[in-house]
């Protein structure tokens, strides 16, 4: 069935990872999102904050294709997300197709969502191994990519460990391994230390460091001023469904040009 978003056709440039063109979404009558315009190059790392409902974790959903847009458009690594486009119009994908396109994209939420009735190395493996016959890799080489993720994350030593066993920071650290493990293009983080302890973010950020200096194209939703000040290339203050501010780091959190923006940042920094 066709899906009318009343937005011309657009092709975005092969330099960027994410291309967000007028996004709009609304869950009944309450606007989330309500035109955003984002690029995202590719290897870069944006860090996007805002008020608790300002639709900063619905955009990242939107860019997955968790969340259907209700009008504008969203490509990621070149594809048109959740949709083909023919004559003008969006037509949407079947699930399948949409799982595929998932694939490319790594996804850690605030909460772990760790499968606690599986060990650790059963939570990284299960996703490639349920996809191994259209990727290919044998059980045994999939097994050693989670291990080599693991170590890669500092818990190599926790693979036959369960979720129940760990610390907070452990369990996310898992679960970003679990995210690496199908080799994504690009990395969604949705306030990954915000249900932790403080003594255990550190541990968390360092390995979300090391992605970033690896090139890994990520989108952070984070409260984490100095990592987005130290890590990021491009910051995004997020208000009421807008983008109220945009740029460099240290230029948007060291001289903030909308009182939105300084209102907000004078209580988290």
């Amino acid at each position: 069935m066709p899906v009318a978003h009343g937005h011309p056709e657009a092709t975005p440039s092969s330099e960027n990872m994410v291309v967000a063109e007028r996004v709009y979404k609304r869950f009944g009558r309450l606007p989330v999102l309500q035109g955003i315009d984002l690029r995202v190059r590719r290897g870069e790392v944006m860090c996007v904050m805002g008020p608790s409902g300002s639709g900063k974790s619905t955009f990242l959903r939107c860019v997955n294709h968790l969340e259907k847009i209700n009008a504008g458009r969203l490509w990621v690594d070149g594809q048109l997300m959740g949709y083909r486009q023919k004559g003008g119009k969006l037509y949407e994908l079947h699930d399948r197709e949409v799982a595929a396109q998932r694939r490319n994209i790594g996804m850690v939420f605030q909460n772990f969502n760790l499968f606690p009735h599986m060990s650790v190395l059963g939570n990284v493996v299960e996703a490639p191994l349920q996809a191994r016959g259209r990727r290919g890799g044998t059980r045994s080489q999939i097994q050693q990519h989670a291990l080599e993720l693991l170590d890669r994350v500092g818990l190599a030593n926790k693979a036959r460990a369960y979720p129940r066993q760990l610390s907070g920071g452990q369990q996310q650290r898992v679960a970003i391994a679990r995210a690496l493990a199908m080799n994504p293009a690009l990395m969604l983080f949705d306030e990954p230390t915000s249900a932790l302890d403080p003594e255990l973010v550190g541990d968390v950020l360092d390995v979300m460091r090391d992605l970033a200096s690896e090139g890994m194209t990520m989108i952070v939703v984070t409260h984490e001023v100095g990592f987005a000040r130290e890590v990021a290339d491009s910051f995004v203050f997020m208000d009421e469904g807008v983008v109220v501010e945009s740029g460099a780091p240290r230029e948007v959190l060291g001289n903030p040009q909308h009182e939105r923006t300084r209102s907000f940042l004078s209580k988290v920094l």
